[in-house]
């Protein structure tokens, strides 16, 4: 697999992303912000966390009208699998390539600590390897995670099988209690309707060492190579 990991001035886990694909076998280049081409033969690009102009105007607003990014649309338009992880969440739906925005979290407070996730679908290139409904630990840390989308886009996003992972307690059960910061439906993360774009909140390269206390996020990168 050939990998390109965008980096934005402030990105801070495209190392983090760079080192798991790495891990899995996958040959990785990092694309800076304010390039313009990106060759068409990349199987993956990752859109990494980290606070992309120090999240100035509104997380991942600034990033969005990046040069790169329109290199990002093309090749999601064609088929390329595109990952957004955080503020890559962010950007992509700042960007337009997913549904719904990310807001500041409901208790206005900054999250650092591992939450349950959900596995909500399999069917696809991110998630192949996970059971559906099975449950993962995966770290976050955000201060705009709140998923927020009108009630028609909800409906949509449900009824399109979109949602890909969603917070919950240690036995699956979808609470208020389980979700971290506010978000709608406890969505941790989407998927587009063609399910090649995946963007979440949680960090899955950050659990994927024994190192780390989880290797839960290890399997998405491995279903990755297909």
């Amino acid at each position: 697999m050939k990998a390109a990991v965008i980096v934005f001035p402030g990105s801070n886990c495209d190392r983090d992303a760079v080192t798991t694909l790495q891990k899995v076998g996958a040959k990785v280049s990092k694309i800076w912000h304010q390039e313009s081409k990106i060759e068409n033969d990349f199987d993956l690009i990752v859109v990494p966390g980290g606070f992309s102009y120090g999240d100035y105007l509104r997380s991942g607003a600034m990033a969005a009208i990046s040069p790169v990014m329109q290199e990002v649309k093309r090749l999601s338009e064609r088929g390329t699998k595109v990952l957004g992880i955080c503020n890559g969440f962010q950007i992509l739906t700042e960007a337009g390539l997913l549904d719904g925005v990310l807001m500041r979290n409901q208790k206005a407070k900054f999250i650092c600590r591992e939450v349950v996730l959900r596995v909500e679908e399999n069917n696809s290139a991110f998630t192949s390897r996970y059971k559906k409904h099975q449950l993962i630990r995966v770290p976050i840390a955000h201060m705009d995670g709140n998923f927020f989308a009108d009630n028609e886009t909800l409906k949509k996003i449900e009824g399109n099988g979109n949602v890909a992972f969603r917070y919950a307690d240690l036995n699956g059960n979808v609470t208020d209690e389980a979700n971290p910061n506010g978000s709608a439906l406890n969505i941790a993360g989407i998927f587009n309707d063609k399910r090649n774009v995946l963007g979440m909140m949680p960090h899955p390269e950050r659990a994927a060492d024994e190192n780390t206390g989880s290797v839960d996020g290890l399997a998405m990168f491995e279903s990755l190579l297909g």
